[in-house]
C-alpha cells in the first residue's frame, strides 16, 4: 500500500468517526426534543386536571413555575447541542475536503504511473520495430 493510499484510508476513517459523532448528536437532539414534547404534554395534562379539580388548581401555579424552569433548562441544552452540532458539521466538512484531496493525489499518482508505463511500453515497441526493420534490411 502506497503512502497516498494510506492517507486516503486514514481520512476515510476520520470521516466515518465524525459521521458517527454527528449521528450521536442527532440522537441526543431527538431525545431532547422528545423530552420537550413530553414536558409540554405533561403541562397540558396538568392544566386539564387543574380545570377539572379546584383543589389542584392551587398547586397549578407552582407546577407552571417548575415547568418553565425545566423547559428553560431543556432549551439551554438544545442551544448548546446546536453549537456542538455546528462544530461537528464543520469538522466533518473539513474531513471530507481532506479526503477528496488525498483521493485526488492518489489518483494523480496512479495516472502518472499508467502514463509512464504506457510511455515505456511504446518505447519498447518502437525499439522492437526498429530492430525488426534493421534485421529486415540486412
Amino acid at each position: 500500500m502506497s503512502w497516498a493510499q494510506s492517507l486516503v484510508k486514514l481520512s476515510t476513517y476520520e470521516v466515518e468517526v465524525l459521521q458517527k459523532r454527528m449521528a450521536e448528536i442527532n440522537q441526543r437532539r431527538a431525545d431532547l426534543e422528545m423530552r420537550l414534547l413530553m414536558l409540554e404534554a405533561e403541562g397540558e395534562a396538568e392544566a386539564q386536571s387543574a380545570t377539572d379539580d379546584a383543589d389542584s388548581g392551587w398547586c397549578h401555579i407552582g407546577f407552571l413555575d417548575g415547568l418553565r424552569v425545566r423547559r428553560a433548562a431543556l432549551m439551554d441544552q438544545l442551544k448548546v447541542l446546536a453549537l456542538e452540532e455546528q462544530g461537528a458539521r464543520d469538522a466533518l466538512t473539513g474531513a471530507f475536503e481532506e479526503q477528496k484531496k488525498y483521493e485526488q493525489v492518489a489518483e494523480d499518482i496512479r495516472l502518472t504511473r499508467l502514463r509512464e508505463r504506457a510511455r515505456l511500453d511504446a518505447a519498447a515497441m518502437d525499439e522492437m520495430g526498429l530492430q525488426r526493420a534493421a534485421a529486415a534490411r540486412r
